[in-house]
């Protein structure tokens, strides 16, 4: 792409009023397309691989450490994890000996789901491993 210029120059060069015209190559304008490079080794993940794959993970852990990570990365995406994983969470928690801990994973999940229905189906259905493991949560401890 070229462009004309138009260049006054010094009398003494060209004479009274005289115009230089120039070409010039411009370059075409720098246009800045906005990536955003994510990490994306999850996006493809569907809910049953995530599930499976926590609770692979939770079946694992030997310390506390590894049960905060995991629950932090667990909670961190934008999903409500299945029974199953809060049920290996919880189990996690007891094998560790993390009591406070199994009482906040209730925490999370009553963060995480939309509306208190949600969270009381989820109640119901954790009832049995939560009586096994005498795990209350912090409504049943009176906080």
């Amino acid at each position: 792409m070229y462009r004309l210029n138009a260049i006054t120059r010094p009398r003494t060069f060209l004479g009274n009023n005289r115009i230089a015209v120039r070409v010039a190559k411009i370059s075409p304008p720098l246009t800045y397309k906005g990536v955003r490079l994510y990490s994306d080794a999850h996006e493809s993940e569907t809910f049953e691989e995530f599930t499976e794959r926590y609770v692979k993970f939770f079946e694992g852990v030997d310390d506390r450490f590894e049960l905060s990570r995991g629950l932090n990365n667990c909670f961190a995406h934008d999903l409500v994890p299945a029974p199953s994983v809060i049920e290996a969470s919880l189990r996690a928690a007891r094998r560790v000996n993390d009591f406070s801990t199994a009482v906040r994973v209730f925490e999370g999940l009553k963060q995480k789901v939309e509306n208190d229905g949600q969270y009381k189906q989820y109640l119901e259905e954790l009832k049995p491993i939560k009586e096994e493991l005498g795990i209350l949560t912090k409504e049943e401890l009176g906080l």
